[in-house]
């Protein structure tokens, strides 16, 4: 085996830190061809799809891609804009800013990429980018507060697939969750303060997270734990009592049981109980998408209205505000305190990371 290294590499290159913050990943357009290339590596991943390989890979390609990339692309166009994918932009700009506020604090020792799990902009291209500046201690992020075998676990996966085939591979960490953070609760709690400031208070506060397979719980997932965690603790950040808030589970997949209770049949059946006005949030998505915009915004709105409803909010995701930002760079400060430069100081990195937690 011939190991991949950096042609003509510098041995004088200063010593850089990297982030890499990564995301899902999205289609390169909302078209049928795209949507093929894209569901084919995302839905091969054995973290998504959790069936012996033989069986999934007939139902795969010989049903599922000749019928999904034509509805996926119909979806897609509806959340589509003249820059590209929502997701796409929004992980660009949070690694852009992250970039900006790290450079401020530690000059160029700290260097920002963002990757993608699937499709373009892929960990091993954006990886090599970081190395090819001098990286020698890498953190990477996940951009799933909760943790998942088929999201966080699978960036693990993708990570390691391409460091077996590295010649030099730099100091890791890897951030597996981050669901009850101070900072990033903080964040969250001030996203809902600033909507009810702008539009009131609903009947409800529904907090709507990815769903996955029962069985994956069963065999000891965290995630189910980790989502009801940090709805425990936004709510009592709010100052909301059990009543004021649910947990919900969306975007389920398939005909096997997935995470209860189900979003869009929750909202079906609460103006039956009385419930004629509902916020919608989804805590453990870092940037809009076609789940939040599409299914979150438009999909279970009719849902909720047509069942009687007469309010429907959703609360956009955090995005690149500043706020998160605050947050994922006193997680990233957290990681790399120990590999700071001596010209860095270490005391002031320690000091902003403890008045982000002390701010709850």
């Amino acid at each position: 085996m011939r190991y991949r290294g950096t042609n003509d590499y510098n041995h004088r290159q200063p010593p850089r830190i990297g982030v890499l913050v990564t995301n899902l990943g999205t289609p390169d357009a909302p078209e049928k061809g795209a949507l093929r290339r894209y569901l084919r590596e995302f839905l091969s991943d054995p973290r998504v799809v959790e069936v012996p390989r033989l069986i999934w890979f007939v139902i795969l390609h010989g049903i599922i891609l000749n019928v999904r990339p034509a509805r996926s692309a119909a979806a897609y166009s509806s959340v589509w804009t003249p820059e590209g994918s929502p997701l796409l932009l929004h992980t660009r700009a949070q690694a852009e800013a992250l970039q900006a506020r790290l450079t401020a604090q530690y000059g160029d020792t700290v260097q920002v990429e963002y990757a993608m799990r699937y499709g373009s902009h892929s960990i091993p291209e954006q990886l090599q980018s970081l190395l090819a500046r001098g990286v020698q201690r890498l953190v990477v992020l996940p951009l799933y507060p909760q943790y998942s075998g088929p999201t966080t676990g699978s960036t693990f996966d993708a990570l390691a697939a391409d460091f077996r085939g590295r010649r030099w591979l730099p100091e890791l960490r890897f951030v597996a969750q981050y669901h009850d953070h101070p900072a990033y609760i903080d964040a969250l709690a001030a996203s809902v303060r600033s909507h009810w400031q702008q539009h009131g208070r609903a009947d409800r506060l529904l907090m709507s997270y990815h769903g996955e397979p029962q069985r994956y719980l069963e065999q000891g997932d965290p995630y189910h734990c980790q989502c009801h965690k940090t709805s425990r603790l936004l709510a009592e950040a709010l100052g909301l009592s059990g009543e004021d808030y649910l947990t919900c589970f969306q975007s389920r997949f398939g005909r096997e049981p997935w995470l209860t209770p189900y979003t869009d049949e929750t909202l079906q059946e609460l103006p039956a109980k009385g419930i004629r006005s509902v916020q919608v949030i989804c805590p453990g998505f870092s940037a809009d998408c076609l789940e939040t915009i599409e299914e979150i915004g438009v999909e279970n709105r009719d849902y909720f209205l047509g069942a009687g409803g007469e309010r429907y909010e959703y609360i956009p995701c955090l995005n690149s505000e500043p706020g998160h930002i605050d947050a994922l760079s006193a997680i990233i400060d957290q990681q790399i305190s120990g590999w700071l430069p001596l010209s860095v100081d270490p005391d002031a990195t320690q000091s902003r990371a403890v008045a982000m937690g002390a701010s709850r």
